[in-house]
């Protein structure tokens, strides 16, 4: 099985960091991984996007033109990816963003409020970890606790103060998609 990824949002909403977080969590656990990050010159507040395969056996390309899944944590992301993804593929949408609908019925669309569930937790740093719960909710392509070990391991030092309310933010945002799928 290989799910493909692609998180697109403004450069400093975590977007590189989400991919490079399921890429660690998938490599830890034993998957074929690539993560390919692209950003504007400008950084914060550019665009930026990354692309994440994983897969049970040796991936092929590393390019990804029809993506399986989407997180887009902006309108011009959702804008310019939404077309793309595969018939009855996965779209995160965060509506702290994002007013428009979703363009598309062939679609499994979950609209979450990402950045006011990260406020709400008390840091909006967190948006894009709330935006990965959502996504791991919808599409299991690995369990919460591999992201919550791959936190673990990976984050640097002087983060690690941050692990219990990045793993809050994770939970948050799979728990929004379970309580929607029941309501």
């Amino acid at each position: 099985m290989q799910t493909e990824i692609v998180i697109a949002g403004f450069g400093g909403q975590g977007v590189l960091f989400a991919g490079q977080v399921l890429a660690y969590a998938a490599m830890d656990n034993g998957k074929e991984v690539t993560w390919i990050p692209s950003y504007g010159p400008e950084m914060r507040g550019g665009t930026a996007n990354c692309t994440v395969i994983i897969a049970d056996e040796e991936i092929g390309s590393p390019m990804v033109r029809h993506p399986q899944a989407l997180i887009a944590m902006n309108l011009p992301s959702l804008d310019k990816y939404e077309s793309l993804i595969i018939e009855h593929g996965t779209l995160i949408v965060n509506t702290s963003l994002i007013e428009r609908p979703v363009q598309r019925d062939d679609l499994h669309s979950v609209l979450i409020p990402a950045n006011e569930i990260a406020e709400a937790l008390g840091d909006k740093r967190m948006t894009n970890i709330v935006m990965v719960g959502a996504l791991l909710a919808q599409e299991p392509v690995l369990p919460i606790e591999a992201i919550e070990a791959a936190l673990q391991d990976h984050l640097p030092e002087r983060h690690k103060k941050l692990l219990p309310l990045n793993y809050q933010a994770l939970r948050e945002g799979a728990e929004f998609v379970r309580k929607e799928r029941i309501g």
